[in-house]
């Protein structure tokens, strides 16, 4: 059984830590739609700074000992705003009107999803394993498979690259490492639940469609590293 190991003793009022949260908010999608708007820089570079950013504030609120209560709840705000956005011009350069995808929802359900879970359980690195391995992860392949894939293949009528596939493999590994470090699991164990949370993480990624991936491949990993972890 894990066991639960937080950050440490820290003490922040609430006030504080959901205003930090709200200020790293800010500035990732203040840094994004400038970059979009005065920088011409494409729609699907700031989509995915946004996404890498938002996903870490799963560190935050891990770090800060944030109630369930507050992250369901800015869970479910966030997954509203996601919703209107496809009728209304909210932030255009990061999920413009009529964009063919949900992964925007589907991310910020995935977080409350995790966050009622795993905050219920004292285990919250469980949730923060399932969030960054779809920021991070998720994140670089497309980027790396974008601008440097020169082996594409198709799945299912979606086009990816072996080296965005790799990218997702190798930093869902590393990630789940590193997050699996704050369980009472040993070295040996880590490293082969990482290895098969990194191949789950890898085919959710690859067979999701409609941004579905936003959510299959967080709740996914975070849900087989909870019960490996709870067998072995």
């Amino acid at each position: 059984m894990a066991a639960d190991i937080g950050f440490s003793e820290l003490r922040v009022p609430l006030w504080l830590s959901g205003g930090l949260v709200l200020v790293w908010l800010g500035v990732i999608l203040t840094v994004a739609e400038s970059l979009y708007q005065f920088k011409h820089t494409t729609s699907e570079v700031t989509r995915k700074i946004v996404h890498i950013g938002t996903g870490n504030v799963i560190l935050l609120a891990w770090m800060f000992e944030i109630p369930a209560w507050v992250g369901v709840g800015a869970a479910i705000v966030a997954g509203s705003i996601a919703l209107l956005s496809h009728r209304l011009p909210i932030f255009p350069g990061i999920n413009g009107v009529g964009r063919q995808s949900w992964g925007t929802f589907f991310y910020a359900v995935s977080m409350g999803v995790l966050i009622g879970w795993f905050w219920e359980i004292e285990q919250p690195y469980y949730a923060a394993l399932g969030i960054l391995v779809m920021a991070w992860g998720d994140g670089l392949a497309a980027l790396v498979g974008q601008n440097f894939g020169k082996h594409p293949y198709r799945v299912f009528g979606m086009k990816k690259s072996v080296e965005g596939t790799l990218t997702m493999f190798g930093v869902s590994y590393l990630v789940s490492t590193l997050v699996l470090s704050a369980s009472d699991g040993s070295i040996a164990h880590i490293l082969w639940i990482s290895a098969i949370v990194a191949a789950i993480a890898t085919g959710l990624e690859s067979f999701s469609n409609w941004g579905f991936d936003n959510f299959s491949v967080p709740v996914g990993t975070a849900a087989a590293a909870f019960f490996l972890l709870q067998i072995i």
